[in-house]
């Protein structure tokens, strides 16, 4: 690389934050951190400016705190933008990132989700790349890349390409903490228990939705929106293992994965490489003794799944509610004001109310997302 690209971190004290900044800095030549950003981890903020003292810092928990990040993005325009942040918060700096010509690495899948036609309208616009950070859309960006634009230079021979040569994705799901209990055991989880995930190690929130599958529901959404697939070719299989980030099924049946082990920093090095690919330090899958399982996710145990595709197929509103919905009762479980099993409840709850309006502009989703959670908090009351 000619000159070192200028990189935002957003959620920069969080699991995709400090992963980040580990792959950021093994190649300080090639980097520079001009933004970093934590929601109220004051301190471990303060300690990674000590790092990086070139960098702006922001703390959203401030008051305008949020306005203060929205405009150092605006102002700094980095050439790539990390969003590590945790839920529905990520959207507006996304769309501030996308706004100022910056690329975007995205973990937040809240996103694509909220506002999946009104992000990717404005990304083309402004010309430039968004590049998922999840493992597993990573994975099927990549496949689909190699199988379809290579190839196909032409933008509408491409789109008919991938829905011709493309049978089904596949994505993976670990299955969490609860893969192998019965629904009477799951009946009496603690919050400690569902915070306890067998691969990965991430955030509260995540962790959750990892457990109720919630999070793959997102990623079913997201997959629909980000690779402009229909539902019924986005397909779930669990993988305890981890090693395989996902799938694509081609029209001859054949299916192609992206093997690596569970660690996120390599999606991310992909992201920020992008669109080069580089050598990286960091460990390779070995097949010395490995073992791959692949099991039938249960529905019943895990609705929220079943939602999610139900919410993509609807469209218009419904992938928002979805979420704003799973992030009340998430936090509702996390405070032990619900039981586990009552998550897929208020969701399902929320989202039998009528969604169906199709105004997609920012004012909209917003007003949504907050009237979906008024009803969900209600529900819990």
């Amino acid at each position: 690389m000619s000159e070192k690209k200028r990189i935002a971190v957003l959620g920069a004290t969080g699991s995709i934050g400090k992963s980040s900044l580990d792959i950021i800095s093994r190649d300080k030549d090639n980097f520079e951190i001009v933004l970093l950003s934590s929601h109220q981890s004051r301190q471990k903020l303060d300690n990674l400016k000590d790092q990086f003292p070139s960098a702006v810092s922001c703390l959203t928990s401030e008051e305008n705190g949020t306005e203060k990040l929205l405009s150092a993005i605006s102002d700094i325009k980095p050439d790539i933008t990390i969003n590590g942040i945790s839920g529905a918060a990520g959207l507006k700096p996304s769309l501030a990132a996308i706004e100022a010509g910056s690329h975007l690495a995205l973990a937040n899948k809240e996103t694509i989700v909220m506002a999946g036609q009104l992000v990717m309208g404005l990304a083309k616009e402004k010309k430039v790349n968004i590049i998922p950070v999840d493992s597993e859309h990573s994975a099927i960006f990549h496949l689909l890349k190699f199988f379809t634009e290579e190839t196909h230079t032409d933008a509408r021979r491409h789109e008919e390409n991938k829905e011709s040569l493309i049978s089904e994705v596949i994505l993976t799901a670990s299955g969490g903490p609860f893969r192998n209990y019965t629904l009477q055991q799951m009946e009496k989880v603690t919050v400690q228990d569902a915070l306890a995930h067998p691969t990965w190690n991430m955030g509260p929130k995540i962790t959750i939705d990892s457990a109720s599958m919630a999070n793959k529901g997102l990623e079913i959404i997201e997959a629909c929106v980000f690779f402009n697939l229909a539902p019924d070719k986005i397909k779930v299989v669990i993988h305890p293992q981890s090693i395989v980030h996902s799938m694509i099924r081609l029209c001859n049946g054949v299916i192609y994965a992206q093997l690596s082990k569970p660690d996120m920093r390599h999606p991310i090095h992909d992201a920020i490489y992008w669109p080069v690919t580089t050598p990286s330090t960091l460990e390779p899958v070995s097949f010395d003794s490995l073992t791959l399982e692949f099991i039938k996710p249960d529905i019943v145990k895990f609705p929220m799944l079943n939602l999610a595709w139900e919410a993509a197929k609807k469209g218009a509103l419904y992938p928002n509610v979805y979420n704003a919905a799973n992030e009340i009762a998430v936090a509702a479980f996390l405070e032990q004001k619900i039981r586990f099993l009552d998550i897929p409840k208020i969701t399902e709850h929320v989202l039998q109310k009528d969604w169906s309006a199709n105004n997609l502009e920012l004012e909209s989703i917003l007003d949504t997302d907050k009237n979906a959670r008024l009803i969900a908090k209600k529900y819990i009351e």
